[in-house]
């Protein structure tokens, strides 16, 4: 064990442990949910150390020796060692400090190592005025999210573009296939399969771009504001320089702040991505279970569409095959929605020039985020490429949906078509047995429904 100390008293520490005092207290303190930090936030923090040692010694604020070490301190982490040294519970003291101090007094005592020295001779290099120098809590921690996010974000979009194409090649495959529309569940004008599948893929493609453009927010950063946005104690050159730095590192493209109090103060950037990903998670929902009603059955529901079987449905029905993969995608989906509604719920709670909930928003973003994007893949590996149509079912409901009467109504009047689309219902004939000839002569109502089907699968105007 080794001893250190800190403004509220000392403590004990095993003596293998980077971790320090401050993060001692906060293991202690927060006992909550056994989730440590996501490790997205803890390559993102230590990349925010690792620029910031970098710019220090630029302009002369920290030595080769101290600067050197911590920076390669923090490639270590970076390169996937000492992971089990980040302990703190998602759940912790506002604005992200035990997190922020877990990252300085791992990289300062592992730093210390590298130059020969004792674990805790924070004389030599200390966690708050070395690894800690020109930043607060208030800065870096709402970088790291930023950071953080914008590293998750492209398995997401890679992910939502999985499921967009394969619709989009479903919606080819089916365009050929006409079937019955359904409004309020009930029988609607005739469509094709591939024009419902590719609305899906339309739907999922304008969401991703929301999504998008809710990422180019994130790519400010407010490192360098300090405490609230001012920079206080941050020296001058410093601000560009780091930001420049974290670019270089992660090959995004950030940029400097335009008003770092905005970025202290509100979360609006981070509610922004998150309602997008709500909106996401909105559609991917809708979708799944219009997949799931379109294949019901076998024999007592739609059956349009056959999805792959993946496993067995029933432990009581033996043959049962349900649709998993979407099930899942609804359960996933509904987890995104509740987790943008904590990060609106932390967005508002903040008060003057800082918000205290960012360790709550941290862990919702990158959780949502990660979720949704191995959700679809998932379901697009697992379901989506697999889907097949049955096409004589289409068929039967294409030509018996009553429906179909709406075709006649510019020529015969809606309540003459009103009759016949009543009619289909209640003698169970077809709509032509009932409309040639009472209503219309055979060549009329010939020319009427080879323009609509030519309509569907052609993709153009239907004559009147």
């Amino acid at each position: 064990m080794r001893t250190e100390k800190d403004s509220l008293g000392t403590l004990e520490l095993p003596d293998d442990a980077l971790y320090g005092i401050q993060t001692q207290r906060a293991i202690e303190n927060f006992p909550i949910s056994g989730i440590g930090p996501d490790p997205l936030m803890v390559d993102a923090m230590v990349v925010i150390k690792k620029a910031a040692a970098m710019t220090h010694m630029e302009l002369g604020k920290l030595d080769a020796a101290r600067g050197g070490a911590i920076v390669k301190a923090a490639d270590e982490v970076l390169g996937g060692r000492h992971r089990e040294q980040f302990r703190v519970d998602i759940y912790q003291a506002g604005a992200g400090t035990s997190h922020n101090m877990n990252i300085n007094e791992v990289l300062a005592n592992r730093a210390l190592e590298i130059l020969g020295e004792n674990k805790g001779a924070y004389d030599i290099i200390s966690p708050n005025d070395h690894v800690n120098m020109s930043q607060s809590t208030n800065d870096s921690f709402p970088t790291a999210i930023r950071l953080a996010v914008l590293l998750a974000h492209e398995p997401l979009r890679l992910a939502v573009d999985g499921a967009v194409r394969a619709l989009e090649e479903k919606a080819k495959a089916f365009s050929h296939i006409l079937k019955s529309g359904r409004t309020h569940l009930q029988d609607a004008v005739p469509m094709t399969l591939g024009q419902e599948f590719g609305g899906y893929a339309a739907s999922l493609r304008k969401a991703l771009s929301y999504l998008e453009d809710a990422h180019d927010g994130l790519l400010e950063m407010n490192i360098g504001g300090t405490a609230i946005g001012s920079g206080l104690n941050a020296p001058e050159g410093y601000r560009p320089s780091v930001v420049r730095h974290i670019g270089e590192i992660t090959g995004l493209p950030v940029r400097e702040a335009e008003n770092a109090f905005r970025l202290t103060q509100s979360l609006l950037d981070f509610n922004h991505y998150m309602s997008a990903l709500k909106n996401l998670a909105v559609e991917t929902s809708k979708i799944s279970s219009d997949l799931r009603l379109l294949s019901s059955g076998p024999t007592t529901g739609l059956r349009e569409i056959i999805l792959p079987a993946v496993q067995p449905g029933s432990s009581i029905m033996p043959g049962k095959v349900n649709p998993s993969m979407l099930e899942m995608l609804n359960q996933v989906s509904f987890a995104v929605m509740g987790q943008a509604e904590s990060v609106s719920l932390a967005a508002e709670a903040g008060q003057m020039e800082l918000n205290v909930m960012m360790p709550l928003v941290a862990h919702a973003m990158l959780h949502a985020s990660r979720i949704m994007a191995k959700a679809l893949v998932a379901v697009t590996e697992r379901c989506l490429l697999g889907i097949e149509a049955d096409e004589e079912t289409c068929h039967h409901y294409f030509e018996t949906s009553n429906a179909l009467a709406t075709a006649l109504a510019p020529k015969i009047g809606y309540l003459k078509a009103a009759e016949i689309a009543k009619a289909v219902l209640k003698t169970g004939r077809t709509i032509r047995e009932i409309a040639v000839p009472d209503y219309v002569d055979a060549k009329t109502y010939e020319e009427i429904f080879s323009g609509v089907v030519s309509s569907l699968v052609t993709g153009e105007k239907a004559p009147h």
